[in-house]
């Protein structure tokens, strides 16, 4: 914000170059700017309101600060963390449950393959590949 001796050489400068003739028709129309300004400023801010549900003089905006987050920290936390990552914790359960189901069953036979066969397909030489326009 502009001190008051800056505003009062913005306005002697102004009084020399507009002149003082036209000065007042020059501020009446930086007024009507200013005022335009606040209106559409204000609209926005209502237009958002209506259209999130949140007000914005509501939001806590230091939470959405990025210089509070330091990379290093959020890494460390995650490395340092003894919690299962949230994936891992239902590939472990299905794990133990294919190991379990296979302890429990006598018969080799009749036990699930924890490990299911892949089937690759291979081109014959010289054979283009399948192409797929909704892949690319």
């Amino acid at each position: 914000m502009p001190g008051m001796n800056e505003l009062f050489i913005l306005l002697v400068i102004a009084l020399l170059v507009i002149g003082p003739k036209r000065l007042p028709e020059y501020t009446q129309k930086l007024t009507n700017i200013v005022r335009e300004l606040r209106r559409m400023a204000s609209g926005a801010r209502d237009q958002i309101r209506e259209e999130t549900g949140v007000d914005l003089n509501e939001v806590d905006w230091r939470k959405y600060d990025p210089r509070q987050y330091d990379p290093r920290k959020i890494i460390r936390d995650a490395l340092l963390d003894e919690s299962p990552a949230p994936g891992a914790a239902g590939t472990s359960a299905a794990m133990g449950a294919t190991a379990a189901a296979a302890a429990a069953s006598p018969d080799p036979a009749t036990a699930p393959d924890p490990t299911p066969e892949r089937v690759l397909e291979r081109l014959a030489p010289g054979q283009p590949a399948p192409f797929d326009a909704d892949a690319t």
